[in-house]
């Protein structure tokens, strides 16, 4: 299981670091939406390479930061019914959810998008628009966002079972409902003592 916690600890790096790379392609994007207004409402120039290069940026840093999200832990869940149960509980449902859930979909994704993107890479594939950009670009960067979010997810895995079990401590505690309202009483008892 060492090993294991050890591949788990190098992806988390990777994914640390393309995470907040990443962000700073939302601030190129907005860059290149403001010169694209800029230059095509003052000199009435307009490039649907620079509009691709908008949503080429902005898909990226979507897709690539899917990973870093899922590791930090700011996810999508129903945290009304999660806050209700107990810690444990939490960890089974969250690796219930990354086995039955997320591995599945993600491979199955990285599956069909290894031959999509090597098709559009063999054929040169570019957009139909005029003056557009080269597309493969583009879909290897879908596959790269899929690739990078299944190995958070096996790390996830492997740190689910191993806080399990008891051999990390658990990286992202979730305080339940119950919990967060028993400290807020307490805080509030606590100030009006004073």
């Amino acid at each position: 299981m060492r090993a294991l916690l050890a591949l788990a600890a190098g992806i988390d790096r990777i994914n640390e670091r393309v995470g907040r790379a990443t962000a700073w392609l939302i601030l190129v994007a907005v860059l290149v939406s403001a010169a694209n207004a800029v230059v095509r409402k003052v000199f009435s120039v307009s490039s649907n390479a620079w509009l691709e290069m908008q949503w080429y940026l902005f898909g990226a840093a979507f897709l690539l930061a899917a990973a870093y999200t899922l590791k930090q832990n700011e996810h999508i869940r129903i945290d009304i019914v999660y806050g209700l149960f107990s810690r444990r509980v939490q960890h089974w449902i969250d690796l219930f959810g990354h086995v039955v859930f997320l591995m599945p979909f993600v491979l199955l994704m990285v599956w069909y998008l290894v031959p999509y993107v090597a098709q559009s890479f063999r054929n040169g594939e570019v957009s139909t628009n005029s003056g557009g950009l080269v597309i493969w670009p583009a879909k290897g960067l879908l596959l790269a966002g899929f690739v990078l979010l299944a190995a958070q997810g096996i790390s996830e895995i492997i740190k689910k079972i191993g806080v399990m079990r008891g051999l990390i401590p658990d990286p992202t505690p979730f305080v339940s409902a119950h919990e967060a309202a028993e400290k807020e009483g307490a805080a509030l008892a606590q100030e009006i003592g004073k």
